[in-house]
């Protein structure tokens, strides 16, 4: 039951190596690390991006990314049973900014990344997490980037539970 506490030392030391100048992500990891976060069904760049936007807007947190990433890493042992997806949705697949649910812009676009996120499908170049998201969930009763994975998990398909989910958490 050790698998937090070796997220949390990469994400230091990526961290660390990202404050220092290094911004190839790509070296910042040994072949066990690489074989840790699959195990987890993550993408190195997954979690470059929260290490990133840590150091240059500090959001998210490092217990926002390892909460994240459980909320990940449930879903691959137990809906995939650790077998990686092999699909990848990319930018094109993504609503717009403007597309709504129910009376919500941005909605429809970060359920979206959320579903692909929770299946490891995002394009590497795609943040569940990013400004954008942080700023929904802030405005929409600062729900918590995890919660929102698990209520879009647990909503499974259906959109309008996720859209009751979120109209229940902004301020009256």
């Amino acid at each position: 039951m050790t698998w937090n506490d070796q997220f949390l030392k990469l994400f230091e030391r990526c961290l660390e190596q990202y404050r220092g100048g290094n911004d190839d992500f790509h070296s910042y990891y040994s072949e066990d690390d690489i074989e840790f976060l699959a195990s987890i069904g993550y993408k190195p760049r997954e979690l470059f991006d929260f290490v990133e936007d840590l150091a240059d807007e500090g959001e998210p947190t490092e217990s926002t990314a390892l909460l994240v990433a459980a909320v990940r890493r449930d879903y691959f042992l137990t809906i995939q049973k650790g077998i990686h997806s092999d699909k990848e949705i990319t930018t094109d697949d993504l609503p717009t900014f403007g597309d709504t649910l129910g009376e919500l812009a941005y909605l429809p676009r970060i359920l979206t990344k959320a579903r692909a996120k929770l299946s490891g499908e995002l394009d590497p170049n795609i943040m569940f997490g990013c400004g954008g998201d942080r700023k929904f969930l802030r405005e929409n009763g600062n729900i918590h980037p995890a919660d929102f994975l698990r209520h879009v998990w647990a909503a499974d398909k259906d959109d309008k539970a996720v859209l009751d989910y979120v109209l229940s958490q902004r301020p009256q």
